[in-house]
């Protein structure tokens, strides 16, 4: 049928309402146009109109005769995106859409040609034109997403890839860069860092490789301190965070490493003084790791019963523990209520079972406990710990008035009798009634052996022939002693 048969001529531009338009069977296109796809396309319609008129051709039966209905060749993703906006409310059926009549082509044909023949643009035009977007024309991320109807992560990530440096933004346009290398140098917006990395860089490094090298002067948001101390607290002290935007965990990267480790070591510390002042310890240390070189003997708890009520309640938390067990084990994943309940039991539970270890009143007296940061971001507690200073008195034996004596000479580091006799005698008796634990000893022994060490680092002429002294098994408090003094003329 032609042109003039329907009294309009091919090539005119017409307004034709939206009820009237079709899709046309004879587009090239089969395969349905994307969900996303459309709702983009509605975005852009709703703030910026149709930019490209859709071209049809009129609808015919099977006689010849026009039918009213116009049908789509070209801009069938338009009339779905307009139809989408009739269902929200946004137009109605009526709607005018701009189109121009073609009856002199294929449909078939320039259907195919406007699918095939056009080239979409450089992923790094398009995250330029992003960027300038946000640059001339104030446009936040959000506003951008809602005009071309994307996420505002999407947004964020163009705009961040549109302020790489435009020396790499140009290797990426030759091929010399891909986008994965592009997107971990985008991770921070200094070009000179970005070009100074590059000169540097091996041929072809991997992605993971400069993000490592980009952020080795920063720290992780998964480290244990930036767990413990919390992402909000330490931007709230006036820390800033590098966020990573194009990997899987976007904690980001924290940039001010000084004052996070201020802030662990101020919450550790205030841990401690918590512990010390509930559990009525001499004295606590905080300390970011164990310090294994601490030079204490250590005191542990012995068991106590529990009173009434708390057996009581212990048995009441592990029973509602146990109900709950049985009421969910078959369930894939527990419900948000239950799952609390459960972390309260739990919490309770280890609470009650730590009752039943209890110290000395005299060594938490006299004793103290380190409090540091374990592994996972979470407060660890040692407790049990004895500075040298701090150990009992040696217990007075013997005849009254040998005492005193016998303490002087140990004191005075003497390691023979009175009278040039040998005091072995008088030791064997000491050391069949006054044994030390095995815990003692060893702790004891670390002692003298790190004293040792120091005081021959000091004297390489003695280190040279001197041979290392032997630990008596056994030894008995006298023995150590004597052991001591030898070790430190």
């Amino acid at each position: 049928m032609s042109a003039k048969s329907i009294g309009i001529p091919s090539g005119t531009e017409v307004r034709i309402p939206l009820s009237k338009l079709k899709k046309s069977p004879k587009n090239a296109r089969k395969t349905p146009h994307s969900a996303a796809a459309i709702e983009a396309l509605a975005a852009s319609i709703a703030a910026k109109g149709i930019l490209q008129n859709l071209v049809v051709e009129p609808e015919v039966d099977g006689e010849g005769a026009a039918t009213g209905f116009f049908c789509v060749t070209i801009g069938e993703g338009r009339r779905l995106a307009q139809l989408l906006r009739v269902q929200r409310k946004e137009i109605k059926k009526s709607e005018a859409i701009r189109c121009i009549v073609d009856t002199a082509n294929d449909p078939h044909e320039i259907s195919l040609d406007e699918n095939v023949s056009r080239e979409s643009m450089h992923p790094a035009d398009e995250f330029e034109a992003f960027r300038k977007l946000a640059d001339e024309r104030g446009f936040g991320a959000e506003e951008i997403a809602a005009r071309f109807g994307v996420t505002a992560h999407m947004v964020r990530q163009r705009l961040r890839l549109g302020a790489v440096s435009p020396k790499l933004m140009q290797l990426y346009r030759d091929g010399e860069l891909t986008l994965e290398q592009l997107m971990a140098f985008a991770i921070t917006d200094d070009h000179a860092r970005q070009e100074a990395l590059y000169e540097r860089l091996p041929f072809d490094p991997d992605a993971s490789t400069i993000r490592r090298l980009l952020t080795e002067s920063h720290v992780a948001a998964t480290d244990r301190r930036a767990r413990f101390v919390g992402l909000e607290a330490y931007t709230e002290a006036g820390g800033t965070i590098l966020r990573d935007l194009f990997t899987e965990y976007r904690g980001g990267y924290l940039e001010d490493v000084a004052l996070l480790d201020l802030l662990v070591t101020a919450r550790l510390g205030r841990e401690a003084d918590s512990l010390r002042a509930a559990e009525g310890w001499k004295w606590t240390e905080a300390h970011l790791d164990f310090p294994h070189a601490h030079g204490m003997r250590r005191v542990y708890p012995h068991p106590v019963e529990l009173s009434a009520e708390d057996q009581a309640a212990l048995e009441a938390a592990q029973a509602e523990f146990d109900r709950l067990t049985e009421q969910h084990q078959t369930a894939e994943e527990l419900p948000d209520d239950v799952d609390a309940r459960f972390g309260e039991l739990e919490a309770e539970i280890e609470r009650l079972e730590a009752k039943r270890q209890a110290y000395d009143a005299a060594d938490v007296a006299r004793g103290g406990a380190f409090v540091v940061l374990n592994h996972d971001g979470t407060v660890r507690v040692e407790r049990g710990f004895v500075r040298p200073e701090d150990e009992k008195p040696e217990a007075e034996v013997g005849p009254e008035g040998e005492a005193e004596g016998r303490d002087e000479d140990d004191r005075d580091g003497g390691d023979g009798a009175a009278d040039g006799e040998d005091d072995k005698g008088a030791s064997d008796e000491e050391d069949e009634d006054q044994k030390l634990s095995d815990a003692l000893v060893r702790d004891l022994t670390a002692h003298r052996t790190l004293g040792l060490r120091l005081n021959l680092s000091e004297q390489p002429d003695v280190a040279i022939w001197r041979s290392p002294m032997r630990l008596p098994p056994k030894s008995s408090i006298s023995g150590l002693m004597r052991m001591w003094s030898a070790s430190s003329r």
